[in-house]
């Protein structure tokens, strides 16, 4: 008989995870992503201020998302097929460890494998764009001043622009939504995994879903058209949205990067959409694991 619950148990198997996916140098992105932004950064400073700062952020954001999806997939698909290459889950589950939380622990280790990288590179995007803010206000007053026109009005304006285009808390509420799409993701590829017959076959239908989740709303309007009536289109819409998950509520990237602000209300659709597909996939990943023979 397995004992109750235990959240020690399943943070043993998070520790794990983590340890097990940093020595497949799964990490090794961080570098490269660190090199891109201070490129992005510094690479054309010919640019007017707006242009340079968006382009940071854009190029920054595009990175981010790339190390979310791609660890996401790639590492939830090889957690299987490894530990029963490695017989490491015949050892875990003849111990006292119920399967669903071995699922809860290997996701658990993903998702924090994934929010470390995503800190750190939010660490790293936000000094860079921080001191890149600066030197663009600096150019832009030199510029001002040796035109004549360094009034109060235009200094004001300009420092509200560059703190509107700067580093702002909604730089972190971007990193956020890319963590919490990545988490559904995770939790996607985890569901797949559980009934997959080879790593390729996860990754393959993960990414296709992915894609599919990103154009939920172009199979909207395109499928479900003006025709329909209600019922019909609701319906349609609920079926999408079971078999594909909504990735259109985590793009706010774009609101990030023209400077608009992000509301709290999108902030919590996307933390209750996220917590809604993560535990969906989870119950229906336990379904299948238990009847998964090993």
């Amino acid at each position: 008989m397995f004992r109750s619950f235990s959240p020690a148990r399943i943070w043993t198997l998070a520790s794990a995870t983590v340890t097990q996916l940093v020595r497949m140098k799964i990490m090794a992105f961080l570098l490269v992503f660190c090199v891109i932004v201070v490129a992005a950064g510094f690479a054309f400073p010919v640019m007017n201020p707006e242009q340079q700062l968006k382009l940071l952020k854009d190029v920054s954001f595009g990175a981010l998302q790339v190390f979310s999806v791609v660890i996401a997939i790639v590492s939830t698909a090889l957690l299987l097929p490894r530990d029963l290459e490695d017989r490491t889950l015949y050892t875990i589950l003849s111990k006292p460890v119920p399967r669903y939380e071995y699922l809860i622990g290997k996701l658990l280790g993903v998702l924090v494998l994934i929010g470390a990288g995503l800190i750190l590179m939010d660490i790293a995007f936000s000094a860079v764009l921080w001191l890149r803010q600066n030197i663009v206000f600096a150019q832009a007053l030199a510029a001002l001043k040796q035109e004549g026109t360094a009034t109060p009005e235009t200094i004001a304006q300009l420092q509200e622009f560059v703190g509107r285009q700067g580093l702002t808390w909604n730089i972190h509420l971007g990193v956020l939504a890319i963590f919490l799409k990545a988490s559904v993701i995770a939790a996607l590829s985890l569901m797949i995994s559980c009934f997959a017959s080879s790593t390729l076959f996860t990754v393959v239908i993960a990414l296709l879903t992915t894609i599919i989740g990103h154009g939920q709303g172009l199979i909207r309007e395109y499928f479900l058209s003006e025709g329909m009536n209600q019922m019909m289109k609701k319906a349609g819409s609920a079926l999408l949205a079971v078999i594909t998950p909504d990735l259109g509520v985590f793009d706010v990237v774009d609101t990030i990067i023209n400077g608009e602000l992000v509301s709290a209300f999108s902030v919590g659709v996307m933390v209750g959409t996220a917590a809604m597909y993560v535990t969906g996939y989870a119950v229906v990943s336990h379904l299948l694991f238990v009847e998964k023979e090993l």
